[in-house]
């Protein structure tokens, strides 16, 4: 079955120069090898559309330090996941290290080597506590996060530092118009920010979007009312989507539809990302790299701010989307692959000035507070640190309850007059099936 995790679809949409030359890459790449056509002094290392441009300058920095060449074989996201999946399966295997997205470490874990020894105290004190637990399947840690990612708020400047704005929120809502901070004050701020702008009556500017087509805001939204067991408990194998805090997630999710563009059953990241970037939407929550990549001729180029993602009843939360560094068992290379692993998470702060700018490191992220153009990084640190945010079920079936199950329940739930405790019902049957 072929895979597309939500941050597998953002990096293919956000890295178009960089998937469109991947086929070229994958074939150039096809003939390397690892433990069973490396040469001594060699590592092959997998990566996703987008990856490659990351840990470049990590690859570069390792082989003048070591002399040991690193090949970044770069493949679109079903490619990787589809050799991964074979070679692993074969137990033999043309790579020595490969970058996985999290929600395949439990498919994987079978086939690839335990990481235990690198995860010492010191290493696991500057990681996000969620990228801690998600690296670790079945007792031991199976990949070491390269660099992660998270929604935040994304806000008009331009529209919230406006006086008249500013003079009108206040008198309607009786406190200050600035980034809100909670449900109750996003719904606000997106029900004022909705209005009519133009001579035939058409909605030209809306508070927010509603995302039907993409299942991760909405999970975002369910840890946000502090629920600690998202969709279903992978050790119990508890089912809980149905839950009092699933339908207080997906009630305030489709209370915001009066305030987004219509379409929500339709609307994934690239249709939000066109709307915020076209100046149709006051607010947007997004993934926190593409900040750093709003277009020249977008109509908000230079009207963005960035904040931490909005707070529930449980806290500020988002769902960290991490990519992580992995060793095959089939390969000879396990002292070498190990070692670059360790170099590639000290030096994690070379990531910083890649194309998307996405790193693992809390004392990287750190490192960029006060930095023009990093406004992005205290947002997703705040966001990422955050109790409340959880990383998604540890399950090999994750993807398929994506595809099957929680991407149509919500693409049903943003639909005119839909009964959101009932669609969460049926789809607790549906996943029940689906890992029984």
């Amino acid at each position: 079955m072929k895979l597309r995790s939500t941050s597998g679809r953002l990096r293919i949409a956000m890295t178009g120069i960089a998937v469109a030359t991947s086929v070229i890459l994958a074939v150039a790449g096809c003939g390397a090898g690892g433990s069973s056509e490396g040469a001594a002094g060699k590592l092959t290392v997998l990566v996703e559309g987008g990856g490659k441009a990351e840990l470049q300058p990590i690859a570069d920095l390792y082989q003048k330090d070591t002399g040991t060449t690193v090949e970044l074989v770069e493949l679109p996201y079903d490619g990787l996941y589809d050799r991964i999946q074979t070679e692993l399966g074969s137990g033999k295997t043309s790579f020595d290290v490969a970058a996985l997205d999290a929600i395949w470490l439990s498919a994987f874990s079978a086939g690839v080597s335990p990481l235990d020894d690198l995860f010492t105290d010191d290493v696991k004190s500057d990681l996000f506590p969620g990228l801690v637990a998600e690296a670790q399947v079945g007792g031991s840690y199976v990949g070491m996060p390269v660099w992660t990612n998270s929604e935040i708020l994304y806000y008009r400047t331009d529209l919230f530092g406006d006086p008249k704005e500013k003079a009108a929120f206040q008198a309607k809502y009786g406190y200050a118009l600035v980034p809100p901070t909670t449900w109750k004050q996003y719904k606000d701020v997106a029900e004022f920010f909705t209005r009519d702008t133009n001579r035939d009556g058409q909605t030209d500017l809306y508070g927010t979007d509603v995302k039907g087509a993409v299942e991760t805001e909405w999970l975002a939204t369910v840890s946000q009312t502090g629920e600690k067991t998202m969709v279903l408990d992978p050790k119990s194998g508890d089912v809980t989507i149905d839950d009092a805090d699933h339908l207080a997630a997906l009630n305030f999710y489709t209370s915001l539809l009066p305030y987004a563009p219509p379409g929500a059953a339709q609307l994934d990241w690239a249709g939000a990302q066109n709307l915020f970037y076209q100046g149709k939407l006051a607010m947007m929550r997004f993934w926190g790299h593409a900040y750093t990549q709003t277009p020249a001729n977008a109509a908000v180029k230079g009207k963005i701010g960035v904040a931490p993602m909005i707070a529930g009843p449980g806290g500020i939360a988002g769902v960290p989307g991490a990519w992580y560094l992995s060793v095959p068992k089939a390969t000879e290379k396990q002292a070498e692959a190990k070692k670059f692993i360790t170099f590639a998470y000290e030096h994690n702060d070379l990531s910083i000035k890649t194309s998307l700018g996405l790193v693992s490191r809390i004392s990287a992220f750190e490192s960029q507070a006060g930095v023009a153009g990093h406004e992005n990084y205290p947002a997703i640190l705040t966001t990422l640190k955050s109790p409340a945010t959880i990383a998604r079920p540890a399950t090999p079936k994750w993807q398929e309850i994506v595809t099957s199950v929680l991407t149509p329940m919500l693409q049903k739930a943003v639909a005119k007059g839909a009964d959101n405790a009932a669609l969460l019902k049926q789809a607790k049957v549906q996943i029940q099936a689906i890992v029984k």
